[in-house]
């Protein structure tokens, strides 16, 4: 990284992240290295690991990572289907020295996907490759995606794209694995339509979703110079004919495996484009997924350093903890995302008792981390003018009558309270009133009785695939997710709510 000697050491840090977190089940992994890094200790939501809860014991999970399942099989006695542990939510916590349950959780809950394209075998908002991606129009080969979440589209269009994500193969014992692949070359490509033959594209680039927003990937010629097979009798496992052949022998060479061996895989299309930082001064970052693997970068690390920090042996105070979330951007509604058990279990293993749970509930806090819209110079109309948070401003709280956002006065003081603590500067963002509010994790978490602020890191064309976000702010959060860690109980006895 010599290329930014005067950035900050921790933006660079984050560049190395999110250049190899192209989906969120590399992002869990890369987090989980950390994490296990600062010394955490991987457990498993099978286990009763409740029972042996240590003093200063630092964990974490993700979710369905057991480590081996029987699976019956008519040809055999049986072969070992060895589960992944790349999946795309993560759960940590530390426990403090004089630990007892009943005690509150201070929580940082973030998402880690993005609105992508995915090449798919399940349904995301993102390109996503489709079941039977196989497609061919007038010469060419065209893979089959499915969009993933509120995209800016357009920004699709004529970008250098490859696939990143897991598939199920088998390995050399007979068991079946799901493994990591990132192919880290140009595969793809969506091609704008020349405006010599759509003089309309000046008045606006419009285009349908499922016709016109298939990605290329070769030529039909090159496929027929090669011999391909093809099952006359496939299994109900095998994907060899849904797939080109060609898709299928790049899966296998970056995987080391044979193209039969691929059983079925979660791809999504991702800009090859490295994140970078720009700027006269290095102020700004370039880059994909900003929303929301930003704020998770700062979370891991905030919890990870707090736990590194020798203070850490001997500070009372809450359970800390982080929440790596899947499927926010579209309704959090499954076994990885905010709506499901992840948080309310864990809660009720730390207090299993209805009154020791009631105490731990209102005892903790939980910050709903998530990037928001910095004011644009070239559409500075679509802020309220006195709420126009600006990128290396400080973090966002962000406020909605409406409970889109889950902030109310006494979370947003005790947020406040906290960023003090290192010195921090607060901003303030509020929706117009005659423009519609997104939303987060934080309302539906706060549904469980837990006290909630929403807050996040300004930023620019959020969803687009290049966003722009702010080297400073990287900090900013840290330090504001590390006060939390460090002196939210202190501060919550200080405050009565009659």
């Amino acid at each position: 990284m010599m290329l930014y000697p005067t950035a900050p050491e921790v933006a660079k840090r984050f560049l190395t992240f999110i250049n190899a977190s192209p989906t969120p089940f590399h992002a869990i992994q890369n987090a989980s290295v950390r994490l296990e890094q600062a010394g955490f200790r991987k457990i498993r939501e099978t286990d009763d690991w409740e029972k042996n809860l240590e003093p200063r014991g630092k964990y974490y999970f993700t979710r369905y990572d057991n480590p081996t399942l029987l699976v019956r099989s008519p040809s055999s006695d049986c072969y070992l289907m060895k589960l992944p542990s790349n999946q795309a939510s993560l759960l940590a916590f530390t426990i403090p020295p004089n630990w007892k349950p009943g005690a509150g959780v201070s929580i940082v809950a973030t998402h880690v996907d993005s609105p992508n394209l995915r090449c798919e075998y399940l349904t995301y908002p993102l390109h996503q490759v489709r079941p039977v991606s196989k497609k061919s129009d007038v010469g060419y080969l065209q893979i089959g995606v499915e969009t993933y979440g509120g995209g800016i589209w357009h920004s699709w269009f004529d970008r250098d794209l490859s696939l990143a994500g897991r598939a199920v193969v088998t390995q050399r014992d007979g068991s079946f694995q799901s493994k990591l692949i990132k192919v880290d070359r140009p595969l793809l490509r969506i091609p704008t339509l020349a405006i010599h033959l759509d003089r309309s594209l000046d008045a606006g680039f419009k285009f349908n979703q499922e016709t016109e927003f298939v990605p290329i990937a070769g030529l039909v010629e090159e496929q027929l110079n090669k011999e391909t097979k093809k099952s006359s009798n496939p299994s109900a496992s095998s994907i060899q004919n849904n797939h080109h052949p060609a898709l299928l022998a790049v899966l296998a060479n970056e995987l080391s495996v044979a193209a039969e061996e691929i059983h079925d895989f979660e791809l999504q299309l991702y800009d090859t484009q490295p994140s970078v930082l720009g700027g006269f001064n290095n102020e700004f970052i370039f880059s994909p997924r900003l929303d929301n693997m930003f704020s998770s970068f700062c979370a891991v690390e905030a919890l990870a350093g707090h736990a590194e920090h020798p203070s850490f042996l001997n500070l009372e105070g809450n359970v800390n903890c982080i929440a790596l979330f899947n499927h926010e951007e579209i309704g959090s509604v499954s076994t990885t995302g905010a709506e499901s058990s992840l948080i309310p279990s864990l809660l009720e293993r730390l207090s299993p008792t209805p009154a020791l749970h009631s105490q731990s509930v209102a005892r903790s806090f939980l910050v709903s981390a998530d990037m928001g819209h910095a004011v644009h110079p070239n559409y500075a109309s679509k802020h309220e003018e006195n709420h126009r948070p600006q990128i290396n401003g400080g973090i966002v709280v962000k406020t909605n009558a409406k409970q889109r956002y889950a902030s109310d006065a006494i979370g947003t003081f005790l947020f406040k309270k906290v960023v003090e603590r290192k010195g921090g500067k607060v901003q303030e963002f509020e929706v117009r009133n005659d423009m519609p509010c997104g939303s987060t994790v934080g309302p539906m978490l706060s549904k469980i009785g837990v006290r909630t602020v929403d807050v996040g890191n300004a930023m620019l064309s959020m969803h687009s695939i290049r966003e722009t976000g702010g080297t400073q702010d990287i900090q900013h959060a840290i330090d504001a997710f590390g006060s939390l860690f460090e002196g939210f109980a202190e501060l919550d006895k200080s405050l009565l709510v009659d």
